[in-house]
């Protein structure tokens, strides 16, 4: 292995190192640092610790923007998951992570071990999971001029990904309380696909991942290794192209059961006291944990993979540490401890076995067959991958798009019929096709369903409760990233503001095209800014997250698109809010200005088959100051509902606020076009219902803080009648100036809105 010519095994790693993710530099770099050339294994090593998944080695620089230290903020970026402190010894353990490529390849399973590989960061960090949210991207589900097999694997793509979150989180007993789902052209042959995990624990339970105490035993847990998932790391760092497919082997393959078995297993055992740190086996697998640990703590790992549990016969050392088969954990034991943590996996019925210990050399050796297969140093493998300042340049085709008039149409003759449009179109539609088929109630501490702005989950034990959002909208990023960057903090912010909880701290995915492209590179550097600026601004950590780089089908980049994860805390459960309305004649008011912009929004899009001009403006000082407001006059308790507007902007709002029970009576005085008074997307803005024995009193605060207030209607009962609308099906009744504008009956509008994703699914092609 040592000797100064190559072995047969060398001279085939340099054939075949592009293969596993380096580039002509890095393989350079890789001999340089050894001071000889890379077995098989170990160039596979490199090639995962050096992809960009695992080393963030286009991303890293503009990462280091983020704020991440806070005074709540207990573990930050660097572990499996943030942790942020919520009082009374409570903290709560939340990340967000993609599983783009795989689910572009094999949905089902794709998206099924997404919802596996977060939910190991949250209990790897000594927390119980209580929450997943996903936030998803695909191709239209509709097309008249797209090819029928187009649209047949887009629907192919969203049914099987929701049936894989759905089938692994309601197996393993974790409720999915939220998300959001987007469909644009340009995620027809990449979809996105981004899990959010959140957990709850107490101080003294948390955990970490270093490894220390020269000869502690190592253990791995959980499932055999097999040859599923190997290079995960390194193809989720490339394009998508025609030769995807062959990948499937990149594509782990998931069990709920065991992972329910694992998570009950390893919290038990941190009671226990009996083990010093804990990883995940994520991407890279089995190298990505012990290298990682090792390298933390500043120590070293020997591992005999003989040792490790495997599921296929004669498999090589290559693919022991490079396969990412899932329901695995490797843990570092307290001295004399390791017959502890046997039987309590032995009594969960969860594999366990010692397969090494920790060294004081800080070097990763591997043993195979009684020879030494692999030596690396681990500061060479975990500190020492290429950092790239990539070249930024902005597209000229942004200046031309931005130039461009946003509202190039005439007002439309009836808004009645073009907001009926508008509502079915799967981006506005109800998102209830997706969330019914989740189990949102598993454990019984969900106190707000997917459908409200934020999820909410109870803290057991506690009057507490934490809400979580995740968002983004890519259209706006598209159009201008750094101002889409700053919208997506925001919004995501809003959204928890309006369940009544202060925002805590953030988590982000980043999922863009390839970097290498300097219009990509800038994209990604303008977004970032933008997100940082808001989370300094707002005062919101960035505790972790996900970057997810690479996302191009043929040469295509899908649009720039950085999701925020957003928890908040609810300190007493009384505070808890929804966005729906509850009582007939609540006076309705809308908090906020809205503009003359329509850039970016889903009525543009729909107009006009594209969008142009520049999303909405966001002006920092007027969102903090909104949000805070309402936190106030929530925690008071005049608040019935609050809603923020996003999509589709106040005409939508109205619409998703009301129930079977209760429609809307609206006359609203406005100086702006009428379909721009109803679709602007305008930033900062919030739909309250209030009892009319409070309304002044809201309106008063408003005024103190400078928050733009309007009455524009009252909440009606199922049977009250507008000007031509109502009966016993409600009443949903707009009219700007005086002027009616949309008179529909209530809930055939509401079927068309909740349906319309169904019947889109049901249609064969």
């Amino acid at each position: 292995m040592h000797t100064d010519e190559p072995t047969p095994d060398q001279i085939h790693c340099k054939k075949v190192y592009k293969q596993m993710g380096l580039n002509d530099d890095e393989y350079s770099l890789v001999v340089e640092l050894l001071g000889r050339r890379p077995n098989l294994t170990e160039t596979g090593i490199f090639g995962v610790m050096w992809s960009e998944h695992c080393s963030y080695k286009n991303s890293k620089l503009l990462l280091s923007r983020f704020p991440v230290d806070g005074p709540k903020v207990l573990q930050g970026p660097g572990e499996g998951a943030g942790v942020v402190d919520i009082g009374d010894g409570y903290a709560v353990v939340f990340k967000v992570e993609s599983h783009n490529h795989p689910s572009a390849i094999e949905p089902y399973q794709g998206a099924a071990t997404g919802v596996g590989g977060i939910l190991r960061d949250i209990f790897s960090m000594g927390a119980r999971p209580v929450a997943v949210l996903n936030s998803l991207r695909f191709g239209p589900l509709s097309d008249s001029e797209a090819d029928k097999k187009i649209i047949s694997r887009t629907r192919y793509l969203f049914g099987n990904v929701v049936a894989g979150i759905a089938g692994y989180g309601n197996c393993i007993g974790v409720p999915t309380v939220g998300g959001e789902v987007c469909f644009d052209e340009c995620y027809t042959g990449n979809p996105l696909v981004n899990v959010m995990g959140v957990g709850i624990l107490r101080h003294d339970q948390l955990q970490h991942g270093r490894a220390e105490g020269i000869g502690n035993s190592v253990i791995y847990v959980g499932l055999a290794t097999g040859r599923d998932g190997i290079h995960g790391a390194t193809f989720a760092s490339e394009e998508l192209n025609e030769e995807s497919d062959a990948k499937r082997t990149a594509v782990q393959v998931g069990d709920p059961f065991m992972g329910k078995l694992l998570i009950e297993a390893c919290l038990e055992v941190y009671e226990s006291g009996a083990i010093y740190s804990v990883q995940d086996m994520g991407a890279a697998g089995l190298t990505c944990s012990s290298t990682e640990m090792a390298d933390k703590g500043g120590v070293g790992m020997e591992l005999n993979l003989n040792l490790v549990p495997q599921r296929a016969e004669n498999m090589s050392a290559y693919e022991i540490m490079l396969s990412e088969s899932q329901e695995r954990m490797l843990f570092v034991t307290n001295p004399g401890r390791e017959e502890e943590v046997f039987a309590i996996f032995k009594k969960w019925n969860v594999p366990a076995v010692a397969v090494g210990h920790v060294i004081e050399e800080q070097v990763l050796r591997l043993k195979h067959h009684g020879e030494k297969v692999a030596e690396l140093p681990l500061n060479t493998v975990c500190g020492a991958s290429p950092v790239y300042q990539r070249e930024s340049k902005m597209p000229q085709e942004v200046v031309e798009r931005q130039q461009q008039t946003a509202i190039t149409w005439s007002v439309p003759e009836n808004l009645q019929i073009v907001f009926q449009q508008l509502i079915q179109t799967p981006e506005l539609a109800s998102k209830s096709w997706v969330y019914q088929q989740y189990d949102c109630m598993v454990r019984t501490s969900t106190s707000v369903r997917p459908g409200s702005d934020a999820g909410v989950v109870r803290v057991e034990g506690t009057d507490k409760a934490l809400a979580m959002s995740i968002d983004g909208n890519s259209r706006y990023v598209f159009l201008d990233p750094k101002t889409g960057g700053k919208i997506a903090v925001a919004e995501a912010a809003r959204n928890v503001v309006c369940s009544g909880a202060r925002p805590l701290a953030i988590t982000d995915g980043l999922n863009f095209g390839n970097p290498e492209k300097p219009e990509i590179f800038w994209q990604l550097e303008q977004a970032v800014s933008g997100m940082a600026e808001t989370c300094n601004f707002l005062k919101l950590p960035v505790t972790g997250g996900n970057v997810s780089l690479y996302n191009e089908t043929e040469g295509e980049a899908i649009y720039p698109t950085p999701v925020v994860g957003v928890v908040g805390l609810i300190e007493n459960n009384d505070h808890t809010t929804t966005q729906f309305f509850q009582n007939s004649g609540d006076v309705l008011l809308l908090l906020g200005d809205t503009k003359n912009e329509l850039g970016g929004s889903s009525y543009q899009q729909m107009q006009l088959g594209k969008i142009t001009g520049m999303p909405p403006k966001l002006d920092l000082d007027k969102e903090q100051t909104l949000q805070q407001t309402l936190l106030e006059i929530i925690h008071s308790g005049i608040v019935i509902s609050a809603h923020d507007l996003s999509q589709g902007g106040l005409a939508v709002a109205l619409l998703t606020s009301c129930t079977e029970n209760y429609g809307i009576l609206v006359n609203w005085e406005i100086d702006l076009r009428p379909d721009i008074a109803l679709f602007s997307e305008s930033q900062s803005r919030i739909l309250l219902s209030i009892s009319p024995d409070n309304t002044e009193l809201v309106e008063v605060v408003m005024q103190k803080k400078g928050v733009p207030c309007a009455r524009i209607g009252k909440v009606v009962s199922s049977g009250t009648s507008g000007s031509n609308c109502g009966g016993s099906t409600g009443c949903f009744d707009i009219s700007l100036n005086g002027t009616p504008v949309i008179q529909a009956e209530l809930n055939p509008l509401r079927e068309l809105w909740k349906n319309a994703i169904g019947r889109e699914m049901e249609i064969s092609v």
